[in-house]
């Protein structure tokens, strides 16, 4: 695989939860060549009590340190009220979050850095102290300028792109209009050719039991699904839909389609969490720039034990590396 010569930069997240251990696991498990290739975005106290109770053996250098040995290179941001102890909801560590995923923005639009990855925010915490959105995805539309993002779960068997992600199931039903099913149809269709794939085939999933039974169970699929479908049919995109979930997901799972097209939060994120629960990697589409991140929280019953599994990061990384060759 090609690599960018940029580096791509890994924000620590809720510095109380298991982002920072995480982080050094897997960087301690990388070959030198690729823990070259990254920066940590985050505070230098807790990146160092995570080596300490991880045991990964890292040392520390400033961003634009050479490369050495068991260096781990990092862009300190400094933040009123660091460090916090692990495992503690703290406003602290919501505005630490918002930061650190500030500044590996601007790394990113500035040049200097690749691409993002994600270690875990807490949303309550992020919006107590100020900083209101529904995660990641809401926060790096705006930190971008952008008028929207896509959520998309990956993993090598499964792929699934979200209509809508972090609102209520009644407001999520209202937000599948055409328009909307179209553009996260067009976001994942150009999203797998970029990654390689000739022909992505794609379906969509309905909003229905039995996508309503030709209107016996309600008529979105008829009147919102469908002809949303029909749009990115005409644009040549080979996406079929809509088809009734409790089916299509086995379906995608066996090969039949690369994408699955789902219309709201738990119809996308429950089967890819039970097929790859360590291993799928949340890709925030139809931004200008790559971000991916680990596909869990931040485990704060965990934070500071050093037990922490960090598969999940060694996957979000390698995807990022991905995209990073892609745009080189």
């Amino acid at each position: 695989m090609a690599t960018a010569s940029k580096p791509i930069a890994i924000t620590m997240g809720d510095p109380a939860g298991v982002g920072a251990e995480v982080i050094v696991k897997a960087a301690a498990e990388l070959p030198e060549a690729i823990r070259d290739q990254l920066i940590v975005v985050g505070s230098a106290e807790t990146l160092e009590k995570a080596i300490a109770v991880t045991g990964a053996g890292l040392k520390l250098g400033p961003a634009d340190a050479p490369a050495a040995g068991k260096l781990l290179r990092l862009e300190h941001v400094e933040v009123d009220g660091m460090p916090l102890p692990f495992g503690k909801l703290d406003p602290v560590g919501g505005e630490a979050s918002y930061r650190y995923i500030a500044r590996a923005v601007e790394m990113t639009t500035e040049g200097s850095a690749a691409g993002i990855v994600t270690a875990p925010i807490n949303k309550e915490a992020l919006n107590l102290a100020g900083h209101h959105f529904d995660g990641h995805t809401g926060m790096l539309a705006h930190l971008t300028g952008s008028r929207s993002s896509f959520m998309l779960l990956a993993s090598e068997k499964l792929k699934v792109i979200h209509v809508s992600t972090h609102i209520s199931l009644k407001d999520a039903i209202g937000r599948a209009t055409p328009q909307r099913i179209l553009e996260t149809v067009r976001t994942g269709y150009n999203h797998l050719k970029r990654i390689g794939y000739d022909n992505p085939r794609i379906a969509v999933a309905g909003i229905n039991p039995h996508c309503g039974e030709n209107g016996l169970f309600g008529r979105e699929d008829d009147d919102q699904v469908a002809p949303g479908v029909a749009l990115a049919r005409a644009e040549g995109i080979d996406v079929v839909g809509p088809i009734s979930a409790d089916t299509l997901y086995y379906r995608a799972y066996s090969g039949a389609f690369d994408l699955v097209v789902a219309q709201y939060h738990d119809q996308g994120h429950i089967p890819i969490k039970l097929v790859a629960f360590d291993t799928a990697v949340n890709v925030s589409l139809g931004l200008p720039i790559d971000r991916t991140s680990v596909d869990h929280g931040t485990a704060f019953d965990l934070a500071g034990t050093g037990k922490a599994k960090h598969v999940n990061m060694l996957a979000a990384i390698d995807y990022a590396r991905k995209l990073a060759a892609s745009r080189a």
